[in-house]
């Protein structure tokens, strides 16, 4: 019996749903609607960064309205709406019992940068990823929650390798109206415009918002005709340009971030600056205070009260520091508006107020003006306790107030596809619901009546039937990482094709690089000289004998950006693209260029072994580890960051122990020294001891170890719940 057609009007309304979601991140931790846009148009899909906004510009009304005659299709659309509906309009959320405060007056997060999706390129690296997935996971948990940042309309630099094998950089225009934005329309549906003293200039900006679940996250852009051109061009990248560029980006976000919220009626209930570059947000709360009538002591203590603080940064170099003539210029306007001159407002950037040469250092104004603080790992929080001891004098080291909370990731933002369809198989059964009974024994997992998939896949009970083999075999566990590697070769494959720049006797057989019976060991991140990417390759000679040990064959993918004005950083991509070329590595070790949230997605899905070798202590948390878990990957990394709280010697591989020397030198030559231990004792053997149907039985078990211990803790769900518990309800509203 055929289905009825769908009427105009039905279609009409799934039109209108489908552009509606498109233009909400839900859909990018959502395999469902992911698949509908593929569907539509998989070449735009694959072409277009694997943005919906982009593929329905692609597919005309009338081809869309087409589509949507085939029932199975539409019946398909017709669940991701309604799955759509139901998360913006769900009720029994965690911040409904447990924070309801903030559904009145939201937290309000300020970071310079956010890492939602290869679609929206405005972040650096991994703070950006760390509030991407921040303020998904506030918008799953139902937490009142806006974030702040500004609109990089060129975003992050692309990257390519010249015929030197030398980072290049180039940026492209990202352009609204093909991007999951929307502009921010005052009363009149005009752009609302507010405006920031800089210098001795208002600059004028508009906001762009970008939907993220349940939450907003407001973008500032100061490209607007009223500007001068350099003011225009003041949101044009992601940390470009100089230190002057630098604090007047930092004005617009912290300044500027205050005075939208504003202008939108939003009252937040606790502002919180992830790194030091929002931290002239306390500024214009203390202007406002001092507007009421307020004196500037009492305005301090007032904002104070406000305000909590996240540093990610355990080197003094990385902390934003500005000289007093540099703070003159910048904010001659704003002093004088707030009626309280710069010499006033210094000492709250310094360690020692009344030392006038000392530079003003924005963690030191948002440490100050916090009422709490926090690093992103337990050893971090040692770390910085030990370097701003300054500020609190009278107090012990270990008592300085900064607290700890580990960083996680958002779990189903970082689950490939391929891995969702797994997981949601095994839990739901054919992708539905078990109607079964609670206790019946049955191999499927159902926590009870109104769990969702979400909430499912990040409690630890569903992770904890990973120790069970009942649940999920050996067997099925090594096919899904067989599947895994050949996606990511095969990918690898592709990227490798694109961005290879073919010279005489420089020629890959593209369809024969890398094994997919390999040991595969990824390694990607910033191209920081700290994370040392180039480590593994300090005993060369052996690394390629075990690399073409026909037995038992190990092979690298790397990818990374270094940043454009970090020579020593471009020198390590060089050295190992050369590596990739011309030694005996080659088809043993590529580059993959470009590295972005997609390129991430595919390798930390498709490695068997994630490498992490920074130098200890300076990997504040790291998170990219984090993501490995659920695809059944092993972390390889030094006992920094988050990798010492969560190696227990069962779920992973652990470089050198809990101590580091003093020296330089010495710390990189015995970390070299017991990678190598490591990879040849542990690694290699684990991963090649196989029994008579070919299952590495003991690889196998750290990787069910992994996914009990790890998955369910390092998660921005458990995050920001700390958060929420631990700073943003006030002390008497604390469980």
């Amino acid at each position: 019996m055929s289905k009825q057609p769908l009427s105009p009007a039905e279609i009409t309304e799934m039109v209108v749903g489908l552009n509606r979601l498109a233009r909400n991140l839900w859909w990018t931790w959502t395999q469902e609607a992911q698949d509908i846009f593929q569907e539509l148009s998989p070449r735009a899909w694959q072409n277009l960064y694997h943005n919906a906004v982009a593929v329905l510009h692609e597919v005309s009304e009338r081809e869309l309205r087409a589509r949507l005659q085939d029932p199975d299709f539409a019946a398909h659309v017709r669940r991701a709406l309604q799955d759509f509906q139901a998360y913006l309009t769900e009720k029994n959320t965690w911040a409904a019992q447990h924070a309801p405060e903030t559904l009145q007056r939201p937290v309000a997060y300020f970071c310079a940068e956010f890492g939602f999706h290869e679609t929206l390129p405005i972040a650096a690296g991994g703070l950006g990823v760390l509030a991407g997935d921040h303020a998904k996971s506030a918008s799953d948990l139902g937490l009142g929650f806006v974030g702040v940042s500004l609109f990089y309309r060129e975003g992050y630099f692309q990257q390519a390798i010249d015929a030197n094998n030398w980072q290049t950089e180039y940026y492209t225009l990202l352009n609204p109206k093909n991007l999951p934005v929307e502009p921010v329309l005052d009363a009149r549906g005009e752009p609302l415009v507010c405006s920031v003293d800089i210098a001795m200039n208002h600059v004028f900006f508009q906001a762009w918002r970008v939907n993220v679940g349940r939450v907003p996250v407001y973008l500032l852009d100061t490209n607007r005709p009223e500007n001068e051109p350099h003011f225009r061009d003041l949101t044009l990248r992601v940390y470009g340009g100089d230190s002057t560029t630098r604090i007047m980006q930092e004005i617009l976000l912290g300044v500027g971030g205050v005075r939208l919220l504003r202008a939108l009626g939003v009252q937040p209930s606790v502002f919180h600056m992830n790194e030091g570059h929002a931290a002239f947000l306390t500024f214009e709360l203390i202007r406002e205070k001092l507007a009421a009538g307020q004196s500037f002591a009492d305005a301090q203590t007032a904002t104070r009260a406000e305000c909590h603080f996240t540093t990610h940064t355990p080197v003094e170099a990385g902390h934003d520091r500005f000289s007093p003539q540099l703070m003159d210029y910048a904010l001659h306007r704003f002093c004088e508006t707030a009626g309280v001159p710069l010499p006033q407002w210094l000492p709250l950037g310094r360690v020692n107020p009344d030392d006038p040469n000392e530079p003003f250092c924005m963690t030191v104004l948002a440490l100050k003006l916090s009422r709490s603080a926090n690093a992103v790992s337990e050893l971090h929080g040692r770390v910085t306790r030990h370097m701003w001891r300054g500020l609190f004098p009278d107090v012990p080291e270990e008592r300085v107030p900064i607290g700890h909370i580990t960083n996680g990731v958002h779990l189903l933002g970082w689950m490939k596809g391929t891995v969702r369809r797994f997981w949601r198989r095994k839990l739901m059964g054919n992708g539905e619901p078990a109607s079964v009974p609670l206790g019946e024994d049955t191999g499927l997992w159902r926590p009870g009546e109104g769990s969702d998939w979400a909430t499912i896949v990040n409690s630890p009970e569903f992770w904890q039937k990973m120790a069970d083999p009942n649940f999920i075999s050996d067997e099925e566990l090594w096919a899904l990482r067989y599947k895994l590697r050949r996606e990511l070769i095969e990918f690898a494959r592709r990227r490798l094709m694109q961005q290879q720049r073919v010279t005489h006797g420089d020629f890959i057989a593209f369809d024969q690089l890398l094994n997919p019976d390999a040991l595969t060991i990824g390694f990607a991140r910033r191209f920081a000289t700290y994370k040392r990417a180039p480590l593994i390759f300090s005993q060369l000679d052996n690394i390629v004998r075990l690399a073409r040990d026909k037995a038992r064959p190990i092979q690298f993918i790397f990818a990374g950006k270094a940043h454009p004005r970090d020579d020593d950083g471009k020198r390590y991509i060089q050295h190992i693209i050369h590596l990739s070329k011309y030694s005996d590595l080659k088809g043993h070790l590529v580059f993959i260029e470009n590295y972005d949230v997609h390129v991430a997605r595919q390798m930390i899905a498709g490695c068997d072994v994630w490498l992490n070798n920074p130098r200890r202590p300076l990997e504040a948390s790291g998170t990219s580890g984090m993501k490995a878990g659920c695809h059944g990957s092993l972390n390889l990394s030094i006992m920094d960051g988050w990798w010492r709280e969560a190696y227990d010697g069962t779920n992973g591989f652990a470089i050198g122990d809990d101590s580091h020397p003093d020296s330089v030198e010495e710390q990189d030559r015995r970390d070299a020294a017991n990678l190598y231990r490591v990879l040849t004792e542990e690694v290699i053997p684990c991963f090649y001891n196989r029994d008579a149907h070919g299952i590495p039985r003991e690889w196998i078990k750290k990787i069910r170890r992994a996914m009990v211990t790890l998955v369910p803790r390092f998660n921005t769900w458990r995050m920001v719940q700390e958060y929420t518990q631990k700073y943003y309800l006030p002390p008497t509203s604390r469980s």
